[in-house]
């Protein structure tokens, strides 16, 4: 969170990214998070929290949707190498989200493997329609990522490590507008 700071205020560190860090990280990778984010090109993980080479690992999908390949690419940190952290990032205005609650508020279906996004996104459709929201698709993101982060802490494999304290699984939100993320649930205590 003190890199996103940096990343908001234009005071970038740019830590972890020369010659020396490369050859240190070349034989083994230690990172302190993986984060889960959308392939959106305006929100790439590494530079929002201004971290550098070996720093994270980035999971990056349409809609930050999960499936098989993808939780076990999210789990292989914490249960490999200990990684402590682990961050679902939704953000304003992700047009994979958009699509999707269209075109189940339409009933149409997307167009090839896109409405594989839509599926997966159905259970943050249907919690996001049960209430009036002002903006529903910013609010299906928020519920989308809450859902996630906590079927990931509820996971057979990664729940045990939540429950021991040494993983902390938080669903987080970027805005666009302003750089900032800001933790919806999960927060770690310590």
């Amino acid at each position: 969170m003190d890199g996103n700071k940096r990343w908001q205020g234009g005071s970038l560190q740019h830590p972890d990214r020369d010659p020396e860090r490369r050859e240190f990280v070349a034989e083994e990778q230690d990172p302190f998070g993986v984060i889960l984010s959308c392939i959106d090109s305006r929100v790439p993980p590494e530079l929002l929290f201004d971290t550098g080479l070996g720093d994270l690992f980035v999971m990056r999908t349409g809609g930050q949707v999960v499936d098989p390949v993808v939780i076990g690419s999210v789990e292989y940190g914490p249960m490999t190498s200990g990684t402590p952290l682990i961050v679902v990032l939704g953000h304003q205005r992700c047009g994979a989200v958009k699509a999707s609650y269209e075109a189940m508020r339409d009933g149409k279906k997307l167009p090839g493997n896109l409405q594989s996004i839509a599926d997966a996104l159905r259970p943050a459709y249907e919690e996001t329609v049960k209430e009036k929201h002002g903006d529903p698709v910013d609010a299906m993101t928020r519920i989308h990522v809450k859902q996630t982060s906590a079927a990931l802490r509820s996971n057979k494999d990664l729940g045990p490590l939540v429950k021991k304290g040494s993983l902390a699984v938080v669903s987080a939100y970027y805005s666009l507008d302003t750089g900032r993320v800001e933790v919806l649930t999960g927060a770690p205590s310590a």
